[in-house]
């Protein structure tokens, strides 16, 4: 992570997600500007959280830890979403790992100052409020794929959650991260490798030597049943 000085980039950022319509004085707030890498681990779970975090530009992926150490996947989010809402309304540390799939840029707000002035800010909580429910929304789609889909069910809603306008795959669809993406998917590599093999003979996808394709994106919509990890 690292702090962008750019005042102009940061202004621009604030007017295209409108945020100065739920923070009217914006101009006097301490909004800081971070750049993350792709791959880069944005939040640990389980350590403290000072800052609300705007994601303005990227995608991020959350996951949960379970018992055996291994991950599961929650959602995709894009810009705009908010992340510490939880941990801000709660006091709690943080509840699940957040990775940049690409590189992104968040603005920042500090806790202290949110605590102190915009507890009482409608407009601020009612946007709290929207983006909390929608994790709850998400979260209870997550556990009901997760525990009642098919594993060709959960990896064509993978699939497509991951998959830009233009239909390219970012760097996580590299075929050396299988074994991670069966963990995030709550199946074996074993069992995944038998799915992609299975698509791949369907011609609903193609598997390259790192990389995946999307052949026919209307039948990998029908075996996703329209779920999104998203």
């Amino acid at each position: 992570m690292k702090v962008i000085h750019d005042s102009c980039k940061l202004h621009e950022k604030i007017h295209q997600y409108k945020l100065q319509e739920i923070f009217p004085t914006f101009s006097s707030k301490p909004f800081a500007l971070y750049h993350y890498a792709a791959g880069e681990i944005l939040l640990h779970e389980g350590e403290e959280m000072t800052m609300l975090l705007y994601l303005v530009e990227g995608k991020i992926k959350t996951t949960s830890s379970v018992g055996t150490g291994k991950s599961l996947l929650l959602r995709f989010s894009q810009p705009l979403s908010i992340i510490g809402d939880l941990e801000l309304v709660r006091h709690v540390p943080v509840q699940s790992q957040i990775t940049s799939v690409t590189e992104c840029l968040c603005i920042a707000l500090p806790f202290d100052y949110i605590n102190q002035h915009e507890k009482n800010n409608p407009l601020f909580l009612q946007h709290l409020i929207k983006h909390l429910s929608y994790k709850l929304q998400t979260c209870t789609t997550a556990a009901r794929v997760n525990l009642l889909a098919s594993v060709e069910n959960r990896f064509a809603s993978y699939l497509l959650s991951i998959t830009t306008p233009d239909n390219e795959f970012g760097v996580e669809l590299q075929t050396q991260n299988i074994g991670e993406i069966a963990d995030l998917l709550g199946t074996t590599r074993r069992h995944l490798d038998r799915v992609i093999h299975k698509l791949s003979e369907q011609g609903i996808i193609e598997r390259g030597n790192k990389f995946f394709r999307i052949l026919s994106h209307d039948a990998l919509e029908d075996l996703s049943q329209g779920i999104r990890y998203e």
